[in-house]
């Protein structure tokens, strides 16, 4: 991907699961809510895209997504690490974040919480429920939520 070839996203979904990911896109295509979305298979790849290094060094930093979807247990750097950083820059704190997991332990909930995460949603584990919780998450924070 050429960095001049990069649009504006409205969505950031950091997921490392791609099966997951998958589903997620596919319900937020049926719904037409993936128009302008990014999928980041990591943490240290979605710190890249949203600070504008790395592989995404020379990107508008200025041209941020209206919500990153985040997952917590990821290789490199987790969605916790993540979400520090995006809360401790001037440039980056108010970017509503939804954590989106499978952990439903209470340290996590606790940290996401106080670090200033918006929502924080376990992953429904049967796909009818997965798919109708990504598109409710989709209508909500693109489409009524006000940026």
């Amino acid at each position: 991907m050429k960095l001049k070839d990069l649009e504006p996203i409205e969505l950031l979904l950091v997921e490392d699961n791609m099966d997951e990911a998958s589903m997620a896109i596919r319900e937020l295509n049926k719904h037409n809510l993936a128009n302008h979305l990014l999928h980041v298979k990591d943490g240290e790849e979605a710190l890249e895209y949203i600070f504008g290094k790395g592989r995404y060094e020379g990107r508008n930093v200025n041209d941020i997504p209206n919500v990153i979807l985040l997952d917590l247990k990821m290789p490199k750097v987790d969605g916790i690490e993540v979400l520090r950083e995006i809360r401790a820059d001037e440039r980056t704190r108010k970017i509503p974040v939804v954590v989106l997991t499978s952990s439903q332990e209470e340290k996590d909930i606790t940290d996401a919480y106080d670090l200033g995460v918006n929502s924080y949603i376990v992953k429904p584990i049967d796909f009818e429920n997965f798919s109708n919780s990504i598109k409710e998450i989709g209508l909500y924070w693109l489409v009524l939520n006000k940026v």
